[in-house]
């Protein structure tokens, strides 16, 4: 495996590639504004596929929008070598929430996309996740929560120590204690989801997605706080293509479980491999 990492002139935002041949991956982090944390994915499909792990822009004079991050993406897509074979796709919370974006409005762009623990396109979906997200608190991690604000004056290490105790009630039996971030952004965080959030409520998102056409595949786990059926059924109307996959005892991260890491990168990989051009691809297990 080959990590390598550059920043196109076209897009500002750094991109970290792995792997030598194969076809394209890109993989989308959360957050937004935590970049980093898709590494360990991007590592372990890296042996059959060309991957690449863009780090999204941070915060500027200019304020982030749901448009400046798609035009970013497009610019590191324009750059990649293989113009005749599509990339794909492949997004984890916020990122899945990008990808649509990007297809949406890059209809023939790209391949395929793989939406991993999706985020939230309507208000009753928002308020089941924060139902399930208290109800998977104990009161250590209530108490711990509460004590960021005095221990950690930053705004951005509080983002990036918030998200480290929430992966445990994010998660079932998570292998890992702390995610693989390149540091937090939290001005990034609030104006893009601010962007988002506009969006959803003039009604632009989810009903663009209806301009994409190319296959779709949702994996989600079963105790993730995010909601997947009710994200499911807001987006099915939109892309009746979609396939739903659910992982039982797994979380907001599927490739840290103990018991659903397995089925996720076999389940991840077939995929990846069934919506690729024909190169020789190995199914990891």
């Amino acid at each position: 495996m080959m990590q390598r990492e550059h920043t196109p002139e076209q897009a500002a935002l750094r991109v970290r590639t792995y792997g030598q041949s194969g076809p394209d991956v890109v993989l989308l982090h959360g957050g937004p504004g935590a970049p980093g944390y898709m590494a360990p994915v991007a590592r372990r499909i890296s042996a059959s596929f060309r991957v690449h792990e863009p780090l999204q822009r941070g915060s500027s004079r200019q304020p982030l929008t749901v448009a400046s991050h798609v035009a970013d993406l497009h610019g590191h897509l324009a750059t990649l070598e293989a113009q005749e074979n599509r990339p794909m796709l492949v997004g984890h919370s916020w990122g899945a929430m990008l990808a649509l974006a990007y297809a949406a409005t890059h209809h023939q762009a790209v391949a395929s996309l793989v939406l991993i623990g999706c985020g939230t396109f309507n208000l009753e979906a928002r308020q089941r996740m924060a139902s399930r997200r208290r109800d998977g608190m104990d009161d250590d991690l209530k108490r711990d929560l509460s004590r960021l604000s005095r221990d950690i004056p930053d705004e951005n290490e509080r983002l990036g120590a918030m998200g480290d105790l929430l992966l445990r009630s994010y998660s079932f039996d998570p292998v890992e204690t702390s995610l693989e971030m390149e540091g937090c952004d939290a001005r990034a965080y609030h104006e893009s989801w601010d962007d988002m959030m506009r969006l959803q409520e003039t009604g632009v998102y989810p009903a663009s997605f209806a301009h994409i056409s190319i296959p779709v595949l949702m994996l989600h786990g079963d105790v993730d706080p995010h909601p997947g059926h009710m994200i499911r059924e807001s987006l099915k109307p939109h892309l009746p293509q979609l396939i739903y996959h659910e992982m039982k005892d797994c979380g907001h991260y599927p490739w840290l479980e103990k018991n659903a890491s397995r089925e996720f990168f076999i389940t991840l990989t077939a995929w990846l491999n069934r919506q690729s051009p024909p190169w020789p691809t190995t199914l990891l297990g």
